[in-house]
């Protein structure tokens, strides 16, 4: 629930009102986040670790390049509610950078298990590089920050990568 608040409410996200989606009062919200760093925290790691789960997840369900296309729009969403806590994730970042590194690695780990299954299955182009294409993810993120067509714009982007991922290119 905390991370659909940020996602849509950014910064202004009220810790009430993240309880009261919760479904529980805000003395319960403060006995286990006693700060909204902690909050913050929590909630950067569930994401990332769902995100990163959802790799193998969407290749055992889809071919490669659906399973990649699934797993982009979920990484879009992520970057999203990553915006809406970047305050005080920022401060969360710079006190722990193992943590950040460790994210970027993960992820990064993701993006390679979908784009060795697309080359293995001979989808996508086998010059490809996990780094090149996360970089180019973290740039839709990007360029898609508050724009109001960013569903569409989303959706173009991710059209125009795959093609050029695209072993038929």
């Amino acid at each position: 629930m905390a991370a659909q608040t940020f996602a849509r409410d950014g910064a202004q996200a009220s810790l009430k009102a993240i309880a009261a989606e919760a479904g529980v009062g805000i003395g319960t919200l403060y006995r286990h986040f006693p700060t909204r760093e902690a909050l913050v925290e929590a909630v950067y790691r569930t994401e990332t670790q769902r995100l990163c789960e959802a790799a193998p997840e969407l290749l055992r369900d889809l071919a490669p390049v659906p399973a990649l296309r699934a797993w982009t729009a979920r990484f879009l969403d992520y970057m999203a509610t990553k915006d809406g806590m970047a305050d005080v994730l920022h401060a969360v970042l710079t006190a722990d950078e193992g943590l950040r590194m460790d994210t970027r690695i993960r992820l990064k780990e993701a993006v390679a298990l979908l784009l060795d299954a697309g080359r293995r299955a001979g989808e996508l182009r086998a010059d490809l590089d996990a780094d090149d294409v996360f970089l180019a993810l973290g740039g839709f993120a990007l360029v898609l920050d508050k724009q109001p067509d960013a569903p569409d714009l989303a959706s173009r982007l991710l059209n125009l990568l795959l093609e050029g991922l695209s072993s038929r290119g």
